[in-house]
């Protein structure tokens, strides 16, 4: 079958594709074979390197360095996207004191690299008097990064809408306030749901950047661990485990993502598939409904 845009390959460029695709697994498959009889000749796998890891307590210290990863991710994830939120909102404003500075912050915090901004939250602060515990500067960073990163999302999903959701929501007497709340934001935030659960993956693995600030999560238990020399300095069996539970915890995460871009898709049509006149009558009956009640 052909197309404008993708010609079905041919017998020879399907044997070209399975040749290539025979020799790169070979290459990625004696890549691994390599790092497996490097690790084994070094006693990477002796029951010695690996000790440390059967005692409760310290099985009871990674449950708890699991904690609090999790806990910095989840209230991260939180302030990240309500920070996006009114970043982004603040973008789109007629009011140039408004959105001028959302433009500014956008834009510092994005080209900020996040460890830079975690060290500068707990060793900076310091010295101007304001001393924060590894928590915050841990949550505070993944906020400032995570959250200029969705603000952008959040602008970009709220500019791609037709503009007749817009002018719809205008002509039966909605405010611009009213229309961005009711119409455009929770059109741009389901639209855009799918790449904000992406980004809370990315918010989850930044969360090994606190070790830097001396912040208890897996990857500072994992290097405190690794540098045990009484157990022969198990760094790479250290490393093995954190990487096992980033991915597990990743994977949970990103399935979670799937499953509900499944729903969205079997949801029927979206708001944005939906004529403006009948996306702009629903707004302005939840208009009327929250005034009446008031």
């Amino acid at each position: 079958m052909t197309s404008v845009l993708f010609d079905a390959p041919g017998p020879k460029a399907k044997a070209r594709n399975l040749v290539g695709g025979i020799v790169t697994l070979l290459v990625v498959l004696g890549v691994i074979a390599f790092i497996i009889i490097r690790l084994a000749d070094t006693g990477q796998f002796t029951a010695a390197k690996w000790k440390i890891f059967t005692f409760p307590l310290v099985q009871q210290t990674i449950v708890q360095a699991v904690g609090a990863t999790l806990s910095a991710f989840a209230l991260a994830a939180v302030l990240s996207i309500v920070l996006g939120m009114l970043l982004a909102i603040g973008k789109l404003s007629d009011h140039r004191w408004v959105s001028v500075p959302c433009y500014w912050i956008v834009e510092l915090f994005r080209a900020v690299p996040l460890l830079i901004l975690m060290m500068m939250i707990y060793y900076g602060l310091p010295s101007i008097g304001i001393a924060l515990p590894p928590y915050a500067a841990v949550v505070g960073g993944l906020t400032l990064y995570n959250g200029s990163v969705l603000a952008e999302a959040f602008r970009a999903g709220i500019e791609s809408l037709p503009k007749g959701q817009k002018e719809a929501g205008m002509a039966i007497g909605l405010r611009k306030s009213q229309v961005m709340n009711l119409i455009l934001f929770p059109q741009a935030f389901r639209a855009m749901l799918p790449l904000v659960l992406a980004q809370l993956v990315v918010i989850l693995k930044d969360t090994a950047l606190g070790f830097i600030v001396t912040y208890n999560e897996i990857l500072f238990q994992a290097k405190y661990f690794g540098s045990q020399a009484q157990y022969g300095s198990p760094i790479i069996q250290a490393a093995m485990v954190a990487a096992v539970i980033y991915i597990g915890m990743c994977l949970i995460l990103s399935g979670i993502a799937k499953l509900v871009e499944i729903r969205l898709k079997k949801g029927g049509k979206t708001p944005m598939e939906q004529t403006p006149d009948v996306v702009a009558g629903q707004a302005g009956l939840a208009g009327l409904g929250g005034a009446s009640g008031a």
